[in-house]
């Protein structure tokens, strides 16, 4: 498609929000995934991180609410409607935009992966108990801390750092509706040609995208949540592609992109490693006995880790799973 001057206004105001002081990479941070001690030895056995469709994850309206209800509330508006000054314009504008969430939800939806951690302060050893119920297994896991300075950033790289942001289902309504306003500005001050409008609707898709990948309900805000996110539709030379997999669940069959920590050309750098970037490894407070500990540091050194095994804590949040 034509990108009109229409795109970077769009884009400019659609992203006016977006505190670039307050993320990646300009902000650095340790960061902890928290997962069951059967998934962190396939990590550190496979050097590799396995990331999940939204779809499939604890968060029922992941990804389905920023962009079903900004699909419908972009295609409902009146204010819109009124911005475009005809019936066909409008239909342009909106025709516009169901051509590229159709082909996001044909083509991308399922090969959209993530990866899920919680921020992590210097000197906490223990971890957070609730991301120890809810994501380490009952506290019978291990938390790996990542080192975000130790991250080089790619710009061609489809792989996408950020912050999640929380609110309830109200802000998050609120946050749309303040969008489609402005996009309604925009239309009527900016949008002469189809070719604008097709910018226009282009410059909402890429943004109301990202607020669905970025943002959750409030209820969840304890998480202090940042994410890897992967979006096929911005890997064209389908570099990751090969490392798209599955894994058979009680739940069924579920996507997953199995990434190499190690050098990809065009998405990561060269010296690529988990000791580069493990900062420290935590073993959940319901298995965090001496025993727990020496047994997890032979892992390591069984599997070509030895110099991981001195980073190895224990957790002593006095939990235990029942």
């Amino acid at each position: 498609m034509s990108i009109s001057n229409a795109f970077d206004i769009a884009s400019k105001e659609l992203w006016a929000d977006f505190d670039e002081e307050r993320s990646f990479p300009a902000t650095r941070l340790l960061l902890a995934h928290y997962t069951s001690i059967q998934t962190f030895e396939r990590i550190i056995a496979n050097r590799e991180f396995w990331f999940s469709n939204p779809l499939y994850m604890n968060d029922l309206e992941e990804l389905r609410f920023g962009m079903i209800e900004g699909a419908a509330e972009f295609r409902r508006s009146e204010l819109l409607k009124k911005a475009c000054e005809s019936d066909g314009r409008h239909k342009h504008l909106v025709d516009a935009f169901d051509q590229h969430f159709n082909d996001f939800d044909k083509n991308h939806v399922l090969n959209t992966y993530l990866m899920c951690f919680s921020e992590h302060t210097a000197d906490d050893n223990d971890g957070l108990l609730s991301m120890w119920r809810g994501y380490g297994n009952g506290g019978s896991g291990a938390a790996i801390v990542v080192d975000t300075n130790n991250i080089n950033v790619n710009p061609g790289s489809p792989l996408i750092v950020g912050k999640v942001h929380y609110g309830t289902k109200e802000k998050r309504f609120a946050w749309i509706h303040q969008k489609i306003d402005l996009l309604a500005k925009i239309v009527t001050e900016h949008a002469k040609t189809t070719d604008d409008l097709s910018s226009v609707a282009y410059a909402w898709f890429h943004r109301l995208k990202s607020f669905a990948l970025f943002s959750k309900h409030s209820g969840f805000q304890e998480e202090r949540e940042w994410r890897i996110v992967y979006m096929s539709d911005r890997d064209n030379e389908k570099k990751l592609q090969p490392f798209f997999g599955h894994l058979a669940t009680n739940r069924g069959i579920e996507p997953k992109l199995k990434l190499p920590i190690r050098k990809i050309e065009g998405v990561t750098a060269d010296d690529l490693s988990l000791e580069k970037i493990i900062d420290r490894i935590i073993l959940g407070p319901s298995i965090a006995s001496v025993l727990g500990v020496n047994s997890l540091k032979q892992m390591l050194a069984n599997l070509g880790h030895a110099n991981l095994a001195a980073r190895v804590v224990a957790s002593e949040i006095p939990f235990r799973a029942t």
